[in-house]
């Protein structure tokens, strides 16, 4: 009788060193490898315990992984988390047939948060040495280093969380800083530009510009990065210091592409691509070169007809060297306007799961093509929300149109 309540007495010490042991590692902050070093260390020194697996939910939820292993079971079978396991939500005995490799296991102990199972803890205990067993214990010691563990994840998740958001906000203000400050807009000039951008985010990865080269000549350009958040807005932002360097330094519209396409190449590795179209237009020589990206073809409108600009290319970043380029010329032009779009736009579906797409919009256009620009933009904005119904946006949403009327220089 002393006997046995020597080693009752003993035990309990034990467990109370290993419990004052564990926490001091949680208060001290040591990592979670130590934190599953010292659980492996606790249980597999008690006499009474011959396996322990302890399998932890992935931080992906794809499933349970093995963490702690200790014993003498096979390990390549008891690599993976049997599924028959999950049936077990308070700790048990394993009753019944076993998986093959488990077959030394005859308790388990699923440690939850909530209505969650976090982990699970398989234990085999040898049959002559009742006088160390303590379950409670084991299932205490598990459920310490499980809750400390989760709030290290939580932990690291809310400053992954803080870091995006931090960034997301650079992103943000770096973007409209590129963005142009100013369009030449109004009814009695010659050229007359406006835009209209709706980010699905705070950040989006559309983008549109207006670069005067001279006191006559312009590009206008639009482009959709592949891609959402910061990673979208900073590539596109590289690609815009791109485009605005070169171009303010004389470079013709074919080589600005061809550099374009190897900076984004860089940029992303192949990951990302952006449809771009850009527009260059002399209102001395009364000449539009443009090039098509692999872009929504934007809407023209002279000599009152429709047509769409598709010479030129395919997407940016996606080669190292793009496969064919032409360049789109048209002469003698007087009076003209050009709309252009992002596909956030077109492919807006509404609540009969119908895409909104280029020929209603080109149906507005036509109806609208006499409205200021401005107007022309709010009556399309207020037609993709009467269309859309209670469907949310899913993209990025950029509309740019450039009206020309050199009549207007006299």
């Amino acid at each position: 009788m002393a006997n046995n309540m020597q080693k009752r007495l003993m035990l309990k010490e034990m467990q109370l060193e290993s419990l004052f042991e564990t926490i001091s590692a949680i208060n001290a902050n040591r990592s979670e490898e130590d934190l599953y070093t010292i659980y492996k260390l606790t249980l597999s020194s008690n006499p009474s315990i011959t396996n322990l697996i302890l399998y932890v939910i992935d931080d992906d939820d794809q499933g349970f992984s093995r963490f702690v292993n200790y014993g003498t079971h096979d390990d390549q079978l008891t690599s993976i988390f049997p599924p028959q396991f999950e049936v077990y939500d308070v700790s048990s005995k394993l009753e019944g047939d076993k998986p093959e490799g488990y077959e030394p296991f005859d308790t388990i102990i699923p440690i939850k948060h909530k209505n969650d199972v976090l982990a699970y803890a398989l234990v085999g205990s040898t049959k002559d040495r009742d006088d160390f067993k303590d379950q409670g214990f084991t299932e205490a010691l598990t459920n310490i280093i499980l809750v400390a563990i989760e709030n290290k994840k939580l932990a690291r998740k809310e400053e992954v969380q803080k870091e995006m958001k931090k960034q997301l906000e650079i992103a943000s203000h770096v973007q409209h800083m590129l963005f142009p400050k100013k369009l030449p807009y109004g009814n009695d000039v010659p050229v007359s530009v406006h835009a209209s951008y709706m980010p699905h985010h705070s950040i989006g990865g559309d983008y549109y510009d207006y670069v005067p080269l001279s006191d006559t000549k312009f590009l206008m350009s639009i482009a959709d990065v592949s891609g959402k958040g910061a990673p979208a807005a900073l590539l596109m932002s590289n690609f815009q210091g791109t485009i605005r360097a070169m171009a303010r330094r004389g470079t013709d519209l074919e080589h600005i592409v061809h550099e374009a396409n190897t900076q984004i190449l860089e940029s992303a590795e192949g990951e990302s691509f952006i449809t771009a179209f850009f527009m260059e237009f002399d209102t001395t020589t009364r000449t539009l070169r443009y090039i098509n990206a692999g872009h929504n073809p934007p809407f023209m409108y002279r000599n009152e007809k429709f047509e769409r600009l598709e010479v030129g290319t395919t997407i940016l970043g996606s080669f190292s060297q793009l496969p064919f380029l032409e360049i789109g010329e048209i002469d003698n032009l007087h009076q003209f306007f050009v709309f252009g779009f992002t596909d956030g736009f077109t492919e807006t579906y509404n609540d009969e799961d119908e895409e909104l797409g280029d020929d209603k919009l080109q149906e507005f256009l036509e109806s609208n093509i006499n409205f200021a620009q401005k107007e022309m933009h709010e009556n399309l904005i207020s037609l993709l929300n009467t269309f859309k119904g209670h469907q949310a946006y899913a993209d990025d949403i950029t509309l740019l149109s450039c009206k020309i009327d050199l009549e207007k220089l006299k």
